[in-house]
């Protein structure tokens, strides 16, 4: 498990921060002296300031520049080709280029790979405060706006800087590092078996959602702590929630309710879990505090490791020389992750950080309150660092993919380990697995932020059921069964059908504008 990065920013509060008065607008903000870490796991070399093109003076800001003129990273163009997209801008503008985002107001998107590092790496420079944003100072931004479930701060780890970020990310990355990363193993073992159970009898299936859409849910409901019949329905509800259903508000007050009783019982029954850890770190959290970085946690790892999964079936079972390699034990699993996050990062871009003043980067002239995008799967195809995409990256893990400096992901350790041990148990029950359709009958859908395959049906030899385990977990959760939670909550039931009866949670712990910051989040990562 990667440790934090300790914020060298002093903890005064940078000028212009909306939380301490109006700071003096234009101040520069001079590069750090020396080379930026590269931090642990990270074999890149070290993020410097990109060299400017031109002087300063010769920059337009980015409100001076002609809407007109900037291209939307919304609308047919974006969400038909991504990838071409970026190449064209990196062709037009450099490492860092002038975009829309929705509602047409500008922000920049960083392309290059030194860039994104750079930005990553300095706090100081590029806060992760949505606050400071001018646009919000400004009034441009309505509480309606799609923009506002990615963008809009709340009191979590990943909106925060400084000490503050210290506190909440320490106590978060030191509940995840007491992971026993055998346990991880042995779920997911298990419950892989399961998901292969059902399928396999009939020897097709389609694996996105039949298998990468509810492994890392199940895994992850056991690392919190939740009760085994509650498993099955967060799988659900994530589901729901994450493709932007109808019933997506009534799926989110259904994950909330079950950390809440998780929570409530986690005070008297305390455990081996994330939450007993979150709930007794010297940082001191609230309940409030522990059931959003719960949700954070579960929602989060369980829509990236979808991605990462889906992502690596789907080249195992299409790049000729990729299965030639594998079956040939010339590559392994890990391999094929690490190339799958170079050329397909489970995020396409993170929005977003904020610049505390005036600044240079890549040759633009950045001003105090502008938007900056992390371009992931842009700067992974940097031709500086990948002059040649055919040429195989195994074992290089100086991807962008799980981001770097202070905000770097806590739990990509867990992430990688649900992934590759789910597929190496996938392909060894179902060593025979193959594509039931030609190549290029996959489909995806793209958002700003990511990029999703539809489906991946396979085919394989028919697989007979096992003989049944005591100790295997029940397929669905029991209407009535008893439960030290308290009753179970109501089943989900994913549209088109009426969403269930909306099982709210304590209005001390999630209030109600919340419901529709999550109910629209869930639109901007499936659609």
């Amino acid at each position: 498990m990667t440790t934090p990065f300790r914020d060298d920013a002093p903890l005064a509060p940078p000028a212009g921060c909306p939380t301490h008065g109006a700071g003096a607008p234009g101040i520069d903000i001079p590069s750090p002296a020396g080379p930026a870490s590269t931090g642990p796991g990270r074999t890149g070399p070290a993020s410097a300031e990109p060299a400017s093109t031109g002087p300063a003076s010769d920059r337009p800001s980015l409100d001076e520049l002609p809407a007109a003129e900037l291209r939307r990273l919304y609308g047919p163009e974006a969400e038909a080709d991504p990838s071409g997209l970026y190449e064209k801008l990196r062709a037009e503008y450099g490492e860092v280029a002038p975009v829309l985002v929705h509602g047409d107001l500008p922000a920049w998107l960083i392309l290059g790979h030194s860039a994104n590092l750079t930005v990553m790496r300095t706090p100081s420079r590029f806060s992760r405060d949505s606050r400071r944003w001018r646009a919000f100072q400004k009034g441009r931004v309505g509480a309606d706006s799609p923009l506002m479930p990615v963008i809009a701060w709340q009191p979590l780890c990943v909106f925060a800087d400084g000490a503050e970020h210290r506190r909440l990310r320490g106590a978060v990355t030191d509940g995840l590092n007491g992971t026993d990363r055998r346990g991880v193993r042995r779920f997911v073992t298990r419950y892989t078996a399961e998901l292969v159970e059902e399928f396999g009898p009939a020897g097709e299936a389609e694996l996105v959602s039949r298998f990468a859409e509810h492994l890392p849910m199940l895994v992850m409901t056991q690392l919190v702590g939740m009760p085994e019949e509650y498993g099955p329905r967060l799988v659900e509800a994530a589901r729901d929630l994450m493709k932007g259903t109808e019933t997506a508000i009534a799926s989110n007050d259904h994950v909330v309710a079950a950390l809440s009783r998780l929570v409530e019982r986690k005070r008297t029954d305390p455990g081996a879990d994330l939450c007993t850890r979150l709930m007794q770190h010297e940082a001191g959290l609230t309940d409030e505090e522990v059931l959003e970085h719960l949700r954070v946690v579960l929602l989060a790892a369980n829509e990236t490791t979808v991605n990462l999964i889906a992502d690596t079936l789907k080249m195992i079972l299409t790049d000729e020389r990729f299965r030639a390699h594998l079956s040939g034990g010339h590559m392994t699993v890990p391999d094929a992750l690490d190339q799958v996050l170079w050329d397909s990062p489970p995020m396409s871009l993170v929005a977003g950080r904020w610049a505390t003043g005036d600044t240079l980067l890549g040759g633009q002239q950045i001003r105090a309150g502008d938007m900056l995008l992390l371009g992931l799967a842009a700067g992974n195809v940097d031709p500086v660092v990948r002059p040649d995409l055919a040429k195989p990256l195994h074992g290089n893990r100086s991807h962008l993919s799980f981001g770097s400096g202070p905000h770097e992901c806590p739990g990509q350790d867990i992430g990688r380990a649900i992934a590759e041990t789910g597929i190496d148990c996938l392909l060894t029950l179902l060593p025979d697995l193959r594509l039931a359709v030609p190549e290029e009958e996959l489909t995806w859908t793209s958002a700003w932020l990511s990029r999703h395959l539809v489906a991946l049906p396979v085919e394989f030899t028919p697989r007979e059921r096992q003989p049944a385990q005591d100790s295997a977990p029940p397929a669905a959760a029991p209407a009535a069964a008893p439960s030290a939670f308290g009753p179970p909550l109501p089943p989900v039931v994913s549209a088109p059908f009426p969403g269930p009866t909306p099982v709210g949670p304590s209005p001390a712990l999630v209030g109600e504008p919340r419901r529709g910051w999550w109910a629209r989040l869930a639109g901007w990562f499936r659609r």
